[in-house]
């Protein structure tokens, strides 16, 4: 039987859900395909489910049961042992909640992320003392050690704005996470001052929405748009809840967040602006 993961990655989704489409595209339930393969009825759903790992003898005989053709089958083959490897993530598992491994699993995986965040920072701009008053809030409150590993793994997911195949970030940041103090005021002026640098990035796009703006159509919660690298695979949008998040493929719903950005990017500051208005925030805190 395969074995179970944490803390998948999102491409063992993206493979799960193919299996799924093949199976029933020859009209085959998952016990039909269990009794072909003497596999429980179980073991085949949690696999389209991305809930266990994929084993390549059971993965090739579900394609060939499927009709699948040799092309398909080797680039299958490709990636499912990308997929079983494990994500850089799963050291972190005393840390990691079910609900947010797919999200850094979509980060990872990403090519494009936007999003807006209106409370507070982003994690992936996050700096360490910022991060750590932030988490503190977490329920139930962590210990010390908990606390310390969360930003732990907080920093390191950070590494993907400067790795060599980076993901284009472009978040557009509310002028109240700016105004709320986070802690003493040390560490809202280091906050400042990372933001300003990470601007500096070729990979990175902020922008300040003002207060003077006025209404605009994201003011309903922050949300986080990811752009996959996969062939056919749709966009993914997040949506943050106080106990977890929500992510949807849906074609509909990913578009109109989509569509949202958009406008609150046309609304938001420029580059330019967004860069002097931190630099005037910044100036405001001393």
């Amino acid at each position: 039987m395969s074995a179970p993961r944490s803390a998948p990655k999102y491409l063992l989704l993206v493979l799960g859900r193919r299996l799924q489409e093949l199976r029933r595209a020859q009209g085959l339930s998952a016990q039909d395909v269990g009794d072909e393969l003497r596999l429980a009825q179980s073991t085949v759903t949690r696999m389209e489910q991305g809930k266990i790992a994929l084993k390549w003898p059971a993965v090739k005989a579900m394609l060939e049961i499927y009709g699948v053709e040799q092309a398909e089958a080797r680039e299958f083959r490709t990636l499912t042992d990308e997929a079983n490897e494990p994500g850089w993530w799963q050291s972190y598992r005393d840390a990691l909640p079910k609900w947010f491994a797919v999200h850094v699993s979509l980060e990872d995986a990403a090519s494009q992320i936007r999003g807006y965040e209106i409370h507070v920072v982003p994690g992936l701009l996050q700096t360490e003392d910022y991060a750590r008053a932030v988490l503190r809030l977490t329920r139930p409150h962590p210990t010390p050690d908990e606390l310390k590993r969360r930003v732990a793994l907080r920093m390191e997911r950070q590494g993907l704005l400067t790795r060599p195949d980076p993901p284009r970030l472009w978040i557009i940041l509310d002028e109240l996470m700016l105004r709320r103090p986070a802690g003493e005021p040390e560490v809202m002026k280091a906050q400042v001052d990372r933001l300003i640098e990470t601007m500096d990035l070729p990979n990175v796009t902020l922008q300040v929405l003002a207060f003077s703006a006025g209404l605009h159509p994201g003011a309903f919660g922050p949300f986080t748009h990811f752009r996959l690298p996969m062939k056919d695979f749709p966009d993914v949008v997040c949506t943050d809840t106080i106990t977890g998040a929500t992510y949807s493929e849906d074609r509909e719903e990913v578009a109109q967040h989509l569509a949202v950005l958009d406008r609150m990017s046309a609304q938001a500051m420029s580059k330019g602006r967004t860069r002097k208005f931190l630099e005037d925030i910044r100036k405001e805190l001393e």
